[in-house]
């Protein structure tokens, strides 16, 4: 089996890193853009076409108001000082998610880097913030009610291809291999549709400590993996 083309990663554990080094949780957000940068430099050296991370979801409003001050405050600063060299090495930046909620100074740093990436084709990375899957289906089912008023699309025509053609990005492509790092062992509304088939793979590692060999064994183990996708495997029910 091929390296994964399509991988996606929920970056859990920021704050209980911080806690086990006695900081506060920002600093292990901040360690954790540093690990993200590791990461998409391993993740275009091993030919991944598209990385996508789970960086705020919709339900991280929720969190203390400092932290998501903080949190959003980062991502914009990130975007600032990072813009340039991810321009230089070849990599798209797309953002998935919900721009609505967010502020008029970070829409504007995600257009610029957006607009600013579109033509680079070595890797693309999606960005998924104030993202969540439900939220993301309920978005694609108004699209397809509006289309329908406007008789834009008819009912009968419509199947999974359509239906991600209404999705936050359809040029995002089915996911193969999604890690989650931090312990836990669930999806936590991430990329619901995209994800119907991915190999799932969990590590206790906290995010800030995941390492470019941890994103290979990841590959690794995905490879030694046989795919079915719900059909027959040597003339026996996939059961």
């Amino acid at each position: 089996m091929n390296t994964p083309k399509n991988i996606a990663i929920i970056m859990d554990g920021n704050g209980r890193w911080a806690q086990k080094q006695n900081k506060n949780r920002s600093a292990g957000h901040k360690e954790g853009v540093k690990t993200l940068k590791k990461i998409v430099k391993a993740a275009a050296d091993l030919k991944v076409e598209s990385l996508t991370v789970y960086a705020f979801s919709t339900e991280n409003w929720k969190r203390p108001k400092a932290e998501v001050d903080f949190l959003l405050t980062l991502m914009r600063r990130t975007m600032r000082n990072e813009v340039e060299e991810l321009l230089q090495n070849g990599v798209k930046v797309n953002f998935i998610g919900r721009k609505d909620e967010l502020s008029e100074n970070l829409i504007n740093e995600i257009d610029h880097i957006e607009k600013h990436s579109l033509k680079n084709k070595k890797l693309t990375l999606n960005i998924a913030f104030n993202y969540g899957g439900r939220a993301e289906i309920i978005d694609s089912a108004k699209k397809i009610a509006e289309a329908y008023k406007n008789n834009e699309i008819k009912l009968d025509q419509l199947d999974e291809n359509n239906f991600s053609n209404f999705l936050y990005n359809r040029q995002l492509q089915d996911v193969e291999l999604l890690i989650r790092t931090g312990g836990d062992m669930r999806l936590s509304n991430f990329l619901l549709w995209q994800s119907a088939y991915a190999e799932l793979y969990f590590t206790d590692k906290f995010w800030p400590d995941f390492e470019a060999e941890d994103l290979i064994k990841a590959i690794k183990e995905f490879k030694q993996r046989e795919r079915r996708f719900g059909g027959l495997n040597g003339g026996e029910n996939d059961a």
